[in-house]
């Protein structure tokens, strides 16, 4: 309005100071909104801060809030998912709301409940200020309903007799029923808290005593149902010990998963989220009848190592022709085996590929005595590897190189794809340039998606390490800037770098938070594995 105004003042003469006062009443205007304890919605999203925090945890008995940044690209994908579960819960005639904050603006409510990324999402119950609920669901739409549903009504259905429950139990795929002579008693409390944490499961409850009876049941048990695999596995609750949250929520989890999966774009997020250690893995072309027979002996070695391994089939010339490379192999390489810990992603591979169960089953179990070595991914080295300034190392000669008792030897791990490595590869190029003369210090790299080593794990691209001369096989991760001069400060001191103050770096809004990269992926600076 000022500016507006500005161009036509020297026409209207003392209009130009009307619209100062206007420009001031607005101003003021505004001042009381953020000061007023009103509660504005958009897209049935709260607006809050700090004048109407208190005034909707009073109205409102469970209230999600995230706390955001404008400028936090997360928070802005977030935003539609946000409020469409917004729009939801409203249509739903829901308790539960939502609202956000905006963190950067609002810095005492950011400080009062330790928001340092975003989005931060925290749930209140009851009006209790001093301790919210983190959010621990998936942040999508569907996500983020069911998790509040189940916070705002019972997190289990109560089942009155065998028809609902019969009903229940084959409503779909996966389904989950405790049996409890005491529905307040600790082991159903814990049930309960596992249902309201496992959105993506049905839960039942049951204490009728012809329930027990129509299912086989003398004592409290909890009940998966599959249409399946066997259908139906029990948990019996230890008389003793009760439930635990944890080892419920892990068999569940465990046993929600087929026998032997598939590795699909459905099943993928599945096998990696499930915490089994191992994965052993079938590779087959699922064109040819004569490899699609293998399965038989895969699936009867499967049952005996429920939990500790999880059986995966991967198709070559489906979705799993993407991971192949992981593995160094290509579809030619079909039928195989391997097994992976995934502790640290070291592969196993049997001297000669046996598809029995027998066969199967002695090879896992010699991988998970210790009885077998790795099979470790090795390039072959190029001709001109210790010719160029920047040393070319591959899994055959990183031993000699890097554990060489003469040489410092300072080197990058990275991935070809990786777009952090991609951008300080300049950088490397040059520092290589500046030490090519000396007879000590070697600057080299090693792709690591193509080679790996025995005592050595790389989680991220780029990794760094350094290697100093003598005795003792030492390693030493490099974490500070990745610039030339800093390279050169490390290099010159011996591996190390002198002691400076910390450096605190505001972020947009004067903040200190940064993004969470949960939501969609990561912004940070080394690519992950």
């Amino acid at each position: 309005l000022v500016l507006s105004l500005a161009w036509l003042g020297p026409a209207l003469g003392d209009e130009e100071e009307d619209g100062e006062v206007v420009a001031e009443e607005e101003k003021e205007k505004e001042e009381e909104e953020v000061l007023s304890d009103e509660i504005k919605e958009e897209d049935n999203v709260l607006v809050l801060h700090k004048h109407n925090f208190a005034r909707a945890l009073s109205e409102h008995r469970l209230l999600l809030v995230e706390f955001y940044a404008p400028w936090c690209g997360h928070c802005q994908q977030l935003a539609p998912a946000y409020a469409q579960a917004a729009t939801e819960l409203r249509n739903q005639s829901s308790p539960a709301r939502l609202g956000k904050v905006d963190a950067t603006a609002q810095t005492a409510l950011a400080t009062e409940f330790g928001i340092t990324s975003y989005p931060t999402l925290k749930l209140f119950r009851d009006g209790n200020r001093t301790h919210p609920l983190t959010y621990t669901g998936r942040k999508d739409t569907r996500g983020i309903v069911r998790w509040m549903q189940r916070r705002a009504g019972p997190s289990a259905t109560l089942l009155h007799d065998t028809d609902t429950a019969a009903a229940f139990a084959s409503s779909e795929d996966l389904v989950v029923i405790g049996f409890f002579k005491d529905l307040q008693g600790k082991a159903a409390q814990v049930f309960y808290e596992v249902a309201a944490e496992m959105v993506d499961l049905p839960f039942g409850v049951a204490e009728a005593a012809e329930l027990f009876q129509a299912y086989k049941l003398s004592a409290d048990t909890v009940c998966l149902f599959k249409k399946f695999d066997e259908r139906q596995t029990d948990f019996p609750v230890d008389p003793e010990q009760g439930l635990d949250m944890a080892e419920l929520t892990r068999l569940l989890r465990v046993h929600s998963l087929k026998l032997v999966m598939e590795f699909t774009n459905e099943t993928s997020n599945q096998i990696f989220s499930a915490n089994i250690p191992h994965h052993m893995l079938l590779f087959l072309n699922k064109s040819s009848s004569e490899q699609l027979s293998l399965q038989d002996g895969f699936k009867a070695a499967a049952s005996t190592f429920r939990g500790e391994v999880l059986f995966v089939v991967v198709d070559v010339n489906g979705y799993g022709a993407d991971v192949l490379s992981f593995f160094g192999m290509t579809p030619d390489d079909a039928p195989t085996l391997r097994l992976v810990r995934m502790e640290n992603n070291r592969k196993y591979q049997m001297e000669q590929d046996s598809f029995s169960d027998t066969a199967i089953s002695t090879f896992i179990r010699a991988v998970l005595d210790g009885k077998v070595k790795p099979h470790l991914l090795s390039a072959e080295p190029p001709e001109d590897w210790d010719t160029r300034p920047v040393k070319v190392l591959v899994g055959k000669t990183f031993e000699q190189v890097a554990f060489d008792e003469t040489k410092n030897v300072f080197v990058k791990f990275y991935a070809p794809w990786c777009s952090h490595c991609q951008a300080m590869a300049p950088a490397w190029e040059e520092l290589a340039e500046r030490y090519k003369d000396r007879e000590d210090i070697v600057i080299a790299e090693m792709d690591a998606t193509a080679n790996e080593l025995e005592n050595i794990t790389i989680h991220g691209f780029p990794t760094l390490h350094y290697f100093p001369a003598g005795p003792g096989r030492k390693m030493v991760e490099y974490k500070s800037a990745r610039d030339v001069e800093t390279f050169s400060k490390f290099l010159e001191n011996g591996g190390t770098l002198p002691v400076e103050p910390p450096v605190v770096t505001k972020t947009p809004g004067n903040g200190t938070a940064k993004e969470d990269p949960s939501v969609l992926g990561t912004e940070e600076s080394r690519d992950e594995l």
